[in-house]
């Protein structure tokens, strides 16, 4: 059936197509490769990537998977495997555990110890209280469903080496290292150095079309090499994705501290206004919640409405809140919400909660006592 969806002229959401179509993103690879340029081997665009992330992470190897849960899922094996331990950690609301099915232990019959509490970041003293042997830690930078919030460096360096003391691995899973980087301002191999293995997107940050790079030392990488054969991750011709995510990799880092800077006005004029809440405040990086004093149903009409009418695409998804009558959707800023000045975002929620008000309201029988006057 065709695609009958709204078209989108303007969104705050990251991975709205506005600029990433297809003619754009292929021009922009065509731009890259010259008529020398081979498909793959040494010279290839995913071999050129592997290396460029490896340095860049300041680690001896890495290797392109086309998934991030395919990566992470082989990392997780190895280092379970080498210790002989079936357990790791992560935070409740880790990616692995809320967006990935379990395939951890669907797949690798591994165990995911939720760490920490569901709304706050995980503690040293949360991952001392554990108890039991670990084949590793995971660390989400930033972690995204609770706002994408990180601990202090000083913090997840102390967290690390706890982790370590007990033979455990350190895991990274970097999907938005670059938004992370901005927050520390630490260089990317200082970062990495703290973990065993570091993942990171392809399409996230990178807006490329899809894909992730694990890097860690040599002998890792040959062995999670083994495991992405086995779940069929060993794909030939994957150099268009390497290309694709080789289009933003050398001028990231640089925009990411603007992107920042531009979350930080956003959330501050909703905070000052009032209508809302932005979570953190201040954003520590691009990536924050918008809390709205509306049911998610009735906002989910309110925003498929402005699309309609506007064009404006304000979220990905809404999420429901513990609380009810509440909800909340994640901003992720860069090239697409730059286009949004602070007071238009807060006249965009003020919209959202007006209509899903009268979409809340009860409707009132004619005839009825509160309809006379």
């Amino acid at each position: 059936m065709p695609d009958t969806s709204p078209p989108v002229r303007r969104s705050l959401f990251l991975h709205a197509p506005i600029r990433r179509t297809p003619r754009v993103l292929l021009e922009q690879m065509l731009a890259l490769v010259d008529d020398d340029t081979p498909a793959d081997g040494p010279d290839g665009p995913v071999a050129v990537l592997e290396r460029r992330l490896a340095e860049l992470l300041g680690k001896e190897s890495a290797l392109f998977f086309p998934s991030g849960t395919m990566a992470q899922q082989s990392a997780l094996r190895v280092h379970a495997d080498r210790r002989g331990r079936r357990t790791f950690a992560a935070h409740p609301q880790s990616h692995l555990d809320t967006w990935e099915e379990q395939g951890y232990n669907a797949v690798h019959g591994l165990r995911m110890r939720r760490t920490g509490d569901l709304h706050e970041l995980m503690t040293a003293a949360d991952l001392a209280a554990i108890g039991e042997p670990l084949a590793a830690v995971v660390w989400e930078l930033p972690q995204r469903d609770i706002g994408g919030l990180l601990p202090d460096w000083d913090e997840l360096c102390e967290q690390v080496a706890l982790v370590r003391a007990t033979g455990a691995a350190a895991h990274l899973d970097g999907a938005r290292l670059w938004e992370a980087q901005a927050y520390y301002r630490q260089p990317f191999d200082e970062i990495a150095a703290l973990f065993d293995t570091v993942y990171v997107s392809l399409y996230k940050s990178l807006q490329g079309v899809r894909g992730a790079v694990l890097a860690s030392d040599a002998a890792t990488v040959e062995v999670a090499r083994v495991w992405r054969q086995r779940l069929g991750g060993g794909i030939r011709d994957a150099w268009p994705l390497a290309l694709a995510a080789l289009v933003h990799l050398d001028t990231l880092a640089e925009k990411m501290p603007a992107y920042r800077e531009h979350a930080i006005a956003i959330a501050a004029a909703i905070n000052a206004d009032g209508a809302a809440r932005a979570y953190p405040d201040p954003p520590q990086t691009p990536l924050f919640h918008i809390h709205l004093p509306a049911d998610r149903r009735a906002v989910e009409q309110a925003g498929a409405d402005i699309l309609a009418e506007r064009g404006i695409q304000l979220w990905g998804r809404v999420r429901s809140a513990s609380e009810p009558g509440r909800c909340a959707f994640e901003v992720s800023v860069g090239e697409n919400a730059m286009e949004f000045t602070p007071d238009e975002v807060v006249g965009l929620i003020h919209d959202v909660l007006d209509r899903a008000a009268s979409l809340e309201a009860p409707s009132v029988p004619a005839g009825s006592a509160a309809g006379r006057t």
